[in-house]
């Protein structure tokens, strides 16, 4: 903690960028698994606030391809030629792919730096503007400054910044931990979204901005879902948002008038043709945008893309506001308790390990329902979490939200207010370990037939409509989050949930001290996870296709292949 403590010093971050960067960006240095125990709590900050300073953080951002990490310090030694370097964070995608996310003290001089960068043979490119860049190297060597400047760039440095536990070091890590909470601690820290893993995502949703922005100065491309709520998980997608400017101003009486083209009747065509225009830019001019997917005739429509520089698989739309505040939302409630975000990490594991959830639509549960499914048993007896309608009782003017849908996404916002309540009212001082088994046990004897889960009550309602399972969306609550899912799904989510439950419980009755814990046998959420492998076989075949049943047979005859676990 010396390395933090004086990395925090030298770079003098602000209070919330410290907590982050040292408990899970700099921690991976001396240690690549850890416990949220060891961490303080983050400081209270709202949704908005953190959007803001990561938006400016970006702005005040470039990245840059460099040769290898030994490149760093020459790095460092050119861009402050230009101004104040905060600090640089190294990442590699490939073994021949290695990045720096340079960050200065203020935007004009990240500024200044551009104006000073150029490209080598501008007629074979296309000479686009914009802060991802690449470092050429000097044909002789580095100059004595660059090398005394190493002492200090180091102090200034995130080195791997997107290194993750390898399966047999989380596992490994997992087993010799003292109770089934701190294997759910280490499994979180060793899984959520770290600091490099937004910057990344807030400097790719920046890349689109600056390419629009001469056209629309108001422009704005926000970062939703699991990136932002609290909930990603290390290389989960990033959803954008783009706004070319405010649906409304608050005077219209103007005395020189912008002339622009007349809109579209219908809105939704309008939108099929910017989303259209805006991914034939992204192919066409902006460095690394790649593998672009037009699916226009959605819903939502969307374009889908992968940024090679930041390693990072998108998913843009422009008629989604809900969903920045659904995750606006799901950020408030994962804040008001130091247990819900290690819960949902296990939660999702564990359904992911049984099969439950799928990378490709179709009939599974959804990461987003269980969520849901967390937030809402964390709302039952005892209560964790409030219920939305108490959030929305307390909103004040400055709360209200809406949509250009019309959708009303009015609730409170002042999170330390929140807090502050959530603390005083609440009684529920179970561990992890507690809550995970009841969680399982809840569900596994839950009503899905007749009752449905409303997050906005607290409580279960009759279900509006037929449907196998029945989540009420938080905020259209005349929609049900997960409509998709199948009869077959349920009935096979209602066994995994028995059947985590007896595992648990199994495993408990085994490993019930410390001192009866073996370091090499499965036991804790290792052992849930390694049986949920093998249950999909014996007691839910049923479920299973032919191709998902050769797979878990393998892992029958293969002991070491069921070890290979994701975790």
């Amino acid at each position: 903690m010396e390395e933090s403590e004086s990395y925090s010093r030298k770079i003098e971050e602000s209070e919330w960028k410290a907590w982050h960067t040292d408990s899970m960006a700099l921690t991976t240095k001396s240690s690549k698994v850890q416990n949220v125990s060891t961490l303080n709590r983050p400081p209270l900050e709202s949704f908005e606030s953190m959007l803001k300073n990561r938006r400016n953080e970006a702005r005040r951002s470039i990245l840059v391809q460099v040769h290898s990490e030994q490149s760093c310090a020459e790095l460092n030694t050119y861009c402050t030629q230009y101004g104040t370097v905060k600090s640089l964070h190294h990442y590699s995608l490939s073994s021949s792919m290695h990045f720096v996310v340079v960050e200065f003290a203020k935007e004009d001089d990240v500024k200044t730096i551009l104006s000073a960068s150029g490209h080598v043979n501008n007629s074979q490119v296309i000479p686009v503007h914009s802060p991802f860049l690449w470092f050429r190297a000097k044909e002789k060597s580095r100059k004595k400054g660059a090398q005394l400047n190493d002492e200090q760039t180091m102090s200034l440095m995130v080195s791997s910044g997107n290194t993750s536990p390898t399966q047999d070091e989380l596992r490994l890590s997992m087993l010799s931990a003292e109770s089934l909470s701190e294997q759910m601690n280490i499994l979180y820290c060793s899984s959520a979204l770290d600091d490099l893993g937004i910057r990344l995502r807030f400097l790719t949703a920046l890349q689109l901005e600056l390419a629009l922005n001469g056209l629309f100065p108001l422009i704005t491309a926000l970062p939703f879902g699991s990136s932002v709520s609290g909930f990603g998980k290390v290389g989960c997608d990033l959803d954008l948002v783009l706004h070319l400017g405010p649906e409304h101003t608050e005077d219209d009486n103007y005395r020189l008038v912008f002339h622009a083209k007349t809109s579209m009747g219908n809105g939704r065509t309008q939108v099929q043709r910017h989303m259209e225009t805006i991914g034939d830019m992204c192919q066409m001019f902006l460095p690394g945008c790649t593998h672009i997917k037009r699916i226009l005739q959605a819903r939502v429509p969307i374009i889908k893309y992968k940024q090679e520089f930041t390693g990072v698989e998108c998913d843009l739309s422009m008629t989604n506001m809900t969903a920045v505040y659904m995750g606006e939302l799901l950020y408030i409630m994962g804040s008001l308790d130091d247990r819900v975000k290690p819960l949902v990490f296990a939660v999702r594991m564990w359904a992911r390990e049984v099969g439950l959830t799928n990378p490709a639509p179709g009939r599974w549960i959804t990461n987003f329902s269980l969520i849901l499914l967390v937030v809402f048993f964390l709302q039952q007896r005892s209560p964790v979490l409030p219920p939305l309608k108490q959030l929305v009782a307390q909103a004040g003017p400055d709360d209200r939200r809406i949509t250009p849908d019309g959708v009303n996404c009015t609730f409170i916002r002042d999170l330390k207010k929140l807090t502050e309540q959530n603390e005083t009212k609440k009684q529920n001082k179970d561990s992890l370990e507690t809550l995970l088994l009841n969680f399982f046990e809840f569900y596994s004897s839950f009503d899905f037939s007749s009752r449905a889960i409303s997050i906005v009550e607290g409580m279960t309602i009759p279900k509006p409509e037929h449907a196998p399972l029945y989540i009420v969306n938080p905020l259209e609550r005349g929609l049900n989050v997960s409509k998709n899912v199948s009869h077959e799904e349920t009935e096979r989510l209602r066994i995994e949930l028995r059947n985590a439950a007896w595992a648990l419980e199994s495993t408990w009755e085994k490993h019930d001290s410390a001192s009866s814990k073996s370091k090499i046998e499965p036991w804790g959420l290792v052992a849930i996870f390694e049986a949920a492998q093998l249950s999909a076989t014996g007691r839910n075949i049923f479920y299973t296709s032919a191709a998902s049943r050769n797979v878990q047979s393998n892992r029958i005859r293969n002991p070491r292949f069921s070890r290979q676990t994701r975790y």
